[in-house]
């Protein structure tokens, strides 16, 4: 058997990019958190949807596989090194400043490493080249050389962007004076006199002239670029999701005056990623989103302008003639754009400021430039020359809440190609949604417009009837609760229902209607939604229990999750406690959940035998789910880390296991009832229940914040800061 340094540099790279795909979501998701108790012996989910077998592996036991990977032998190091690094997620401070320390290597200053990145790739160009266009495979030192010198003249002599410190050989001058070696990183950072060219421009400047070289001899034949050692290359996903300082032990000054996370790292850490395409921040970082960070992030993959002009006087200037480096533009050129941006919970005032800034500075109008800003820096962009952001199609704004309508509308609007938008809690105004109504290139597949108080039930039935870009919506949630109720009147409410073409068609999976003043009569003249899996009906008091189970029993058939938080006067806080308890198990569970009576025992007969719907997971209020304490039968109350609780059958879930056969006599995944209490999937969720709300934050059902990273959008599934926001916090 051959050893793995044997094996084809195409099986290796395959193998480790069927480990690291492991970890990515689904397309078809269970609903269900993921429950691993053997994940190394598992099968695979022979289809999908599936909650057991697991849809995916969980990221750190697939980052863990890598790594073991990668210490079998030297093949099987460099062939995990990019997946190692795909996938980036800060965690603790030191493994941040870990990572800006060897992605980075201070090149900002000009110093002898970036010198030996020259001769590096000068004999990388130089042995490619003669391996290439000699005529025998002996090698001639003396060609060699002379080629090598060659390439050499022909940079020094296009490379006009290069300093004469980088071109000069380390072996041929002293040590540079400008940074001594035991200096530290901040102090390394904060020195701006001397910027260095970076690596991209010197790897970029060596194949330009090397190819310069091979077309004056051989044409045709393809020089590739060299390869930068460091492993910035090879991010495309940072997050700080799980990103905390607390529990430090740090004073309040040492939280004000020595954060990890500051805006001249991330945006240092930044320009040495240049395929990053998903980016995600949290509020305990929102301090370095500086405006020198935005601008790297959206700028990414921009193409220059075909003219440079001066601006005349009131005027902004463009992109390009405001950056403070010139090359720092080229350099965002060759990356890539940017994809998924996800700005949950910033409202620290630095990333207003530069938020603020930033819009002004690029996106503003006239007209707009005069509502509510400040007076200086006042200006606005060429008229010719409109800065949009075409390639960013998933954005998430979840509790943005210090950003006014008059910075968030021109923003959101920049994105000319969206499929994912979350709004919820934000100041986003009527004009918003107008101008989002009026685009014919955004396409909306993911709409949040939860508790945005200055929203009028007449720009949410616009876009939702005649705007164009919710003509194709899958998730749509219009959440409201008691402290922030959706502004919707009775009749607001049936024109949707009636009109709008995303509810008409039966297209949605996720809905979410919370606090909408809802009828029995709205609900018996809404369009049946067969593809409806998971449906938000809470703080709707008048509104009767039964009314809902005839909903899902005649035209949602496939509701997999519903909430009922304070909803009906069955369920209200005021109502006997033992009625809403008897109500819940009388009216929906018996109903809709309850498998027909039969005296057949035979297998083939029990996993035929389907309930009047597929509901078995109900959202109730805690005062409710305390009175049903261990719960009956199957049925168990899961509680998530904050005040969010389940009312969940443990013995109901999507089984993918070998030997599940549907009707037709195809192996496919099914929806089972009435698991044996030796099932995996249900002994998992039992332990989530006996856990008492001491489990992940990734535990929960209907999230409230729209997954964007991944594009998974409502029905998506998070943990960390992202998870509570989705799953444990109420509003």
């Amino acid at each position: 058997m051959p050893m793995p340094s044997e094996y084809p540099v195409e099986v290796l790279d395959a193998i480790c990019a069927a480990v690291f795909n492991a970890a990515e979501p689904p397309p078809v998701s269970s609903l269900d958190p993921l429950i691993h108790q053997q994940c190394l012996t598992l099968p695979s989910p022979t289809t999908l949807p599936s909650s057991y077998p697991p849809g995916n592996w969980p990221e750190p036991l697939t980052r863990l596989t890598l790594i073991n990977l990668s210490r079998v032998s030297k093949a099987f190091y460099k062939a995990t090194r990019q997946y190692v690094w795909r996938r980036v997620e800060i965690r603790l401070p030191r493994t941040w400043l870990a990572l800006v320390e060897e992605i980075t290597g201070g090149e900002e200053t000009v110093d002898e490493e970036a010198a030996n990145l020259v001769e590096q790739s000068l004999n990388e160009a130089a042995t490619y080249v003669y391996a290439a266009t000699s005529p025998t495979k002996e090698l001639d030192r003396d060609a060699l050389f002379q080629l090598r010198s060659v390439i050499r003249a022909r940079l020094e002599k296009n490379a006009v962007d290069l300093p004469p410190e980088v071109l000069t050989p380390p072996d041929s001058r002293n040590a540079s004076p400008m940074r001594p070696r035991n200096q530290s990183l901040e102090d390394r950072n904060s020195r701006h006199k001397s910027k260095s060219p970076g690596r991209w421009r010197v790897i970029r400047a060596v194949s330009r002239a090397t190819r310069d070289v091979v077309e004056s001899v051989r044409p045709e034949l393809y020089v590739p670029m060299p390869q930068d050692a460091r492993p910035g290359r090879h991010i495309l996903h940072l997050d700080f999701n799980h990103f905390r300082t607390i529990g430090l032990r740090r004073s309040v000054g040492e939280g004000v005056n020595s954060r990890f996370v500051t805006g001249e790292r991330l945006h240092l850490a930044l320009k040495e990623m240049p395929n990053l395409v998903t980016f995600g921040a949290t509020e305990y970082m929102d301090g370095a989103l500086t405006f020198s960070v935005l601008t790297e992030l959206l700028f990414r993959g921009r193409p220059m302008s075909n003219q440079r002009r001066q601006p005349s006087r009131g005027r902004n200037p463009s992109p390009e003639e405001s950056e403070a480096g010139p090359q720092d533009w080229h350099r965002r050129k060759d990356s890539q754009a940017l994809e998924a941006l996800d700005l949950c919970g910033c409202v620290s005032s630095v990333f207003v400021k530069a938020l603020t800034d930033f819009v002004i500075m690029y996106l503003m109008v006239p007209e707009q430039s005069t509502q509510d800003v400040p007076e200086r820096g006042r200006g606005v962009r060429f008229e010719d020359e409109e800065i949009y952001f075409p390639r960013l199609n998933r954005l998430c704004l979840r509790s943005v809440s210090s950003v006014s309508s008059t910075i968030l509308t021109p923003f959101v609007l920049a994105f000319p190609s969206l499929t994912h938008l979350d709004l919820s809690g934000t100041r986003c105004a009527p004009e918003l949604l107008d101008g989002l109504a009026e685009s014919y290139t955004i396409h909306l597949v993911s709409l949040s417009l939860g508790r945005c108080p200055r929203l009028t039930s007449e720009s949410v039935k616009n876009i939702l009837i005649n705007g164009q870009c919710t003509y194709d919506l899958e998730h749509l949630s219009l959440f409201g609760d008691v402290t922030c109720p959706f502004p919707f009147e009775e009749d607001d409410v049936e024109t949707i229902l009636l009109e709008a073409p995303c509810i008409t068609h039966g297209r949605l999976t996720y809905l979410d209607l919370s606090s909408h003043p809802i009828t029995s009569s709205h609900l018996a003249a809404c369009p049946p939604q067969p593809m409806l899996r998971s449906f938000g009906l809470s703080f709707i008091t008048n509104l009767e229990l039964s009314s809902i189970a005839d909903f899902l029993l005649k035209k949602a058939s496939n509701v997999e999750i519903i909430t009922l938080v304070s909803t009906s006067l069955q369920l209200a806080p005021t109502a006997p406690i033992r009625q809403s308890t008897l109500a819940v198990h009388s009216t929906l569970i018996q109903q809709l959940c309850t498998l027909p009576f039969t005296l057949r025992t035979d297998p083939e007969t029990l996993k035929r035998q389907q309930a009047a719907t597929k509901l078995r997971v109900i959202e109730l209020s805690p005062h409710i789910l305390s009175a049903l304490g261990t719960g009956a039968g199957s049925w168990r109350v899961v509680r998530s880390k904050g005040a969010r609780g389940w009312y969940v059958d443990s013995g109901c879930g999507w089984t993918a296991e070998s030997g599940d056969v549907g009707v037709d006599g195809v192996e496919k995944a099914l929806f089972k009832r009435g698991l044996l209490s030796e099932h995996p999937l249900r002994k998992g969720l039992e332990a989530l229940a006996e856990s008492g709300g001491n489990v992940s934050t990734a535990v929960g059902w209907h999230a409230r914040k729209m997954e964007v990273l991944h594009g998974d959008g409502l029905l998506g599934r998070e943990d960390g800061l992202y998870g509570a926001m989705s799953f444990a916090f109420a509003g």
